[in-house]
């Protein structure tokens, strides 16, 4: 327990003040309950989690459910989008723990100080692009705007993510453990393409039942940087 204090001490020291108007830096974590070098990275996640520059996010993938413990999380999309990711970056091979900052730096494995690195160079970076939420008699719609023309154009998609969640795993690496996890991804939903033209309106589905959370991002195509992000619930 006091490892886990002084973890989450020191990766909240260490964050970055946000630049004025920055939007929070989204960092997604590939894992998996049967990998038995995930928990300390999915420790990491949650405590970035915390902090408000940071949107966390916990993708669980499928590939080692063969050894034994099926990942009670895991989707295959999931395992798709990280592959998508390996692909951009001039790879074929994919791993857990695996993070992406701001959707073009990798981390391999639980490595705080090289997350907090390019958590604050991404924090330094002027927007090119805001996106709004309002709420009104439709519901919540979410509107779009760009200084210049995106090119490649961005995909603006909704997240829904469980908070926290506790697993109990009795087979497979982490045979034995409880482990809980956060920031873990349930819905990942591709909304529209957008190529800054002209500012964009979308309307949100009907939120879901708490606790599920949600955030928009905007990503520029082909597993590029994220252009914008925001926090809806």
């Amino acid at each position: 327990m006091l490892m886990r204090h002084t973890l989450a001490a020191c990766v909240l020291a260490l964050l970055p003040l946000s630049a004025v108007q920055a939007d929070p830096v989204v960092v997604e974590l590939f894992t998996s309950q049967g990998c038995s070098s995930c928990p300390p990275a999915d420790a990491l996640l949650g405590e970035l989690g915390r902090n408000e520059d940071v949107i966390a996010l916990a993708l669980h993938v499928d590939y080692w459910d063969y050894i034994g413990w099926p990942d009670t999380f895991a989707q295959p999309a999931f395992g798709k989008r990280q592959k998508g990711y390996a692909r951009a970056a001039g790879s074929t091979v994919v791993y857990t723990p695996h993070m992406v900052v701001g959707g073009t730096d990798h981390v391999a494995g639980a490595k705080p100080m090289q997350v907090m690195e390019q958590i604050a160079a991404h924090t330094e970076r002027a927007p090119g692009m805001r996106m709004t939420v309002a709420s009104g008699p439709n519901g919540i719609t979410i509107r779009a705007e760009a200084d210049n023309p995106i090119d490649p154009p961005a995909r603006i998609m909704l997240v829904t993510y469980t908070p926290s969640q506790t697993v109990d795993i009795t087979s497979g690496e982490n045979a034995g453990k409880s482990v809980t996890y956060t920031h873990v991804v349930t819905d990942w939903t591709a909304l529209e393409r957008f190529d800054g033209a002209r500012p964009l309106t979308v309307t949100l589905p009907p939120a879901p039942e708490p606790p599920a959370r949600r955030v928009v991002l905007a990503q520029g195509e082909n597993y590029g940087p994220y252009l914008a992000t925001l926090r809806i619930d």
